[in-house]
């Protein structure tokens, strides 16, 4: 694609490269310019133009401006149709780099995971630069509106950086016109603004700061949402969207709420008494009156009133509290979780022990919350792993030495700080300061370029950083990783499948099929990325007008690639899902059921140990159970499915998930005895929660323990009826 850039200098930009596709527009890199990108309208609209001319003639003060990054990332230019009409179809903003959505911070899997040293300290930090960039659009007039966590990215030194500022609501304040923000998030909309057409209303910088305090609260609670909890009412839980306009904030303290705080929660007194005092003021006062919603600046100064508070544990040093608790609540916390400890010690990250499964409880008990429908979610496709260096024939990395544990551990204590992770000998009780009265701070100062010598590294050498990057799930630097590598032997397709993955998990999925194209031009026998070329066009249905076209894409993929390899697993199942996808859209949907069957058996075949062929075949006929006549011979061939998946992979929640539901249909229908079939289903789904929680997937979780209360009111209900006729014959 070909846009007109018109400032400094006109100039042609040929975008080639897509970094991500959102349902509006693309966002490409610009050739010319390393530090910034372009995002394009796929259907450009006189109004954005207006809008952005005006974001661009009165931006807000950067609070960051002092440490050299961008917290807001503003539209600097704009860019025209080249076809000399003067048509505004985008514009140019800053690249950001290194930065990870806001989710995978307060979520403590993730955070343990990526960041294992980012404390509670950094936590705090991050709600405070958080609060920083919100003052500084409100001090300008701007309003987010759509406040949610995907549009919000930090640094491993605890910077924030506001992304898709486009959709920001703006006044000129020239021509006196509000640009609105038509869009939202329910779990981050304040009650006023429940249920309504978002463009129909102005929005006030009191909207933003309901979702400000959510977001906070978040972070400061693992992840817990402000109105998540276990709902004791007698039917089904409401949404969020209820929750917030009826003002139940589950942990009020001036009424009494219908829920109860999520078990595995931390405890609201660990949070700073200021702290707790401003999420009542907002939740609570602001929901009658939402002018008293704490500003962004007083959250900002009551945050740093709550980080001068902390003290540090003794056992852990990573543990940091407040001084008005008298024992360190992650330790406790720590315990309470089968020791996986929110914020592991330097020797544990050291011994990798931060990365093991969490320990299984003796004594295991699953909170039973009131009754909620059952969600059946469609059939998920792999995140695919990259292709390693010990699979390459034609090329072998040299060996790396074993390491110590002595030096393992010198390396924690020393080379994180020059990696920009932590400063562990500073106690930071002297952080950046300015004059700013918004001013966003970092933990720690950047020390500048690491030493390390890339002139020197070969492509394997690239290859091997990509797919250490890659297998940390730090997709960003896998890319980075791989392109380099390009740029050193552009002829090496396994660089462009890698690429393409890493681009996948990031949900570009046309970047990945320009690498995954790229990959087959250089080999056309490369099975690997038929596949994955499929996969990504079986993703890009949702985003198409015609998902059926994009289906038949995929399905001609994995075709080529069973015709190339006819023994190749994955491929078959594959398009067995995609063929359970197609079905739904299919007048003759029992014909594609079958076929889609047949893929998962055809499979199993080939590898009768591949749990995830016998998951997807018993989910197929779970589906078309509900389409046949003899639902009771495919419930049960399900079920036999989901068992022997289980045999295989015990681990595997989703399959207790779905057997369990199966057992729950059974029963439905009077299969066998209903008591039983509820037993089992019940079993089923305690089992599932359980790996859930283990593992910390918190949605699922939840859904779990939500099918679990369907079943246990429904054979209450089924109890209470037989007591009844016995009752009625007995004199």
């Amino acid at each position: 694609m070909q846009v007109l850039r018109c400032l400094p200098k006109q100039e042609t930009l040929n975008l080639t490269v897509s970094l991500g596709r959102g349902g509006e527009a693309c966002v490409y890199t610009v050739p010319s310019d390393e530090n910034l990108v372009a995002k394009i309208y796929h259907k450009p609209i006189d109004t954005y133009a207006q809008k952005l001319q005006a974001m661009i003639a009165n931006p807000p003060e950067n609070p960051t401006a002092n440490l050299g990054h961008i917290s807001i990332a503003w539209p600097q230019e704009l860019l025209e149709a080249v076809d000399g009409s003067g048509s505004i179809i985008g514009f140019l903003m800053p690249r950001i780099r290194g930065m990870r959505p806001i989710m995978d911070f307060y979520n403590p899997g993730n955070r343990r995971q990526n960041f294992p040293l980012f404390n509670y300290q950094y936590l705090l930090r991050t709600a405070r630069n958080l609060s920083a960039a919100f003052a500084a659009l409100h001090a300008s007039q701007y309003c987010i509106g759509d406040v949610n966590e995907s549009n919000i990215l930090v640094s491993n030194t605890a910077l924030i950086t506001l992304v898709d500022t486009d959709s920001f609501q703006v006044r000129d304040p020239e021509k006196n016109i509000v640009y609105r923000c038509s869009v939202g998030k329910p779990e981050y909309t304040p009650s006023e603004l429940q249920n309504k057409t978002f463009a129909d209303y102005d929005r006030e910088s009191h909207h933003d700061l309901f979702g400000l305090a959510v977001l906070i609260f978040q972070l400061l609670m693992e992840g817990t949402h402000p109105f998540s909890g276990i709902f004791q009412g007698l039917f089904d839980p409401p949404g969020y969207e209820a929750r917030i306009v009826a003002g139940h904030f589950t942990y009020s303290q001036k009424q009494k709420v219908p829920y109860l705080p999520t078990p595995i929660a931390p405890a609201w007194q660990m949070l700073h008494p200021r702290l707790q005092e401003l999420f009542v003021r907002c939740f609570e006062d602001g929901h009658n009156s939402p002018q008293l919603r704490p500003t962004a600046q007083t959250w900002l100064s009551a945050i740093a009133e709550a980080e001068e508070s902390l003290v540090t544990c003794s056992l852990n040093p990573q543990h940091l509290y407040h001084n008005h608790l008298n024992k360190c609540p992650w330790c406790e916390r720590a315990s309470q979780l089968g020791g996986r400890d929110p914020f592991p010690s330097l020797e544990a990250i050291a011994c990798g022990e931060h990365l093991k499964p969490r320990c299984k409880s003796k004594k295991y008990h699953l909170p039973i919350p009131r009754i909620r429908k059952p969600a059946i979610s469609p059939s998920p496709l792999h995140h695919w792993q990259p292709i390693l260096t010990a699979n390459l024939s034609a090329y072998q990395a040299a060996k790396k030495p074993n390491k110590t544990r002595f030096y393992t551990i010198i390396f924690c204590l020393l080379g994180f700080g020059l990696l920009g992770y932590l400063d562990i000998m500073i106690k930071f009780t002297r952080p950046f300061i300015s004059q700013n009265p918004y001013t966003q701070q970092s933990l720690i100062s950047h020390l500048g370029n690491n030493s390390i010598q890339t002139d020197s590294l070969t492509f394997i050498d690239y290859y091997d950083r990509g797919n250490e990057a890659y297998q940390k799930r730090d997709y960003e630097q896998a890319i980075e990783n791989f392109t380099q590598g390009i740029k050193k032997k552009s002829t090496f397709s396994k660089f462009y499948i890698n690429r393409g993955n890493a681009r996948y998990n990031l949900n570009d999925y046309e970047g990945a099929l320009a690498d995954y194209n790229q990959a087959l031009k250089i080999n056309p026998q490369e099975v690997k990325a038929l596949v994955n070329r499929g996969n990504a066009y079986y993703m890009l249905a949702d985003y198409s007008s015609d998902p059926e076209q994009e289906y038949q894409k995929a399905i001609n993929n994995f075709n080529t690639a069973i015709h190339i390899n006819v023994r190749d697993t994955e491929a078959y199942i594959r398009r067995g899902i995609v063929r359970s996808q197609m079905a739904k859209y299919s007048s003759n949907y029992q014909h594609e059921y079958q076929k889609s069957i047949a893929d998962f058996t055809e499979a199993i075949k080939l590898n009768t140990s591949k749990a995830e062929a016998y998951f997807q075949r018993g989910l197929a006929r779970y589906q078309f159970a509900q389409y046949s006549s003899n639902y009771a011979r495919e419930y049960k061939q399900a079920i036999v499915d989901f068992t022997q998946a289980i045999n295989i992979n015990p681990r595997m929640a989703k399959v207790y998930l779905k057997r369990g539901m199966v057992h729950y249909e059974l029963a439905q229908y009077g299969e066998n005895t209903v008591q039983q079939n509820h037993a089992q289903a019940i079993e089923d789904l305690e089992k599932s929660a359980q790996i859930y929680l283990e593992d910390e997937d918190m949605d699922n979780y939840q859904q779990a323990l939500s099918n679990i209360c369907v079943i246990v009111s429904k054979k209450c209900d089924t109890l209470f009826q037989s007591s009844t006729s016995f009752n009625q014959v007995q004199p």
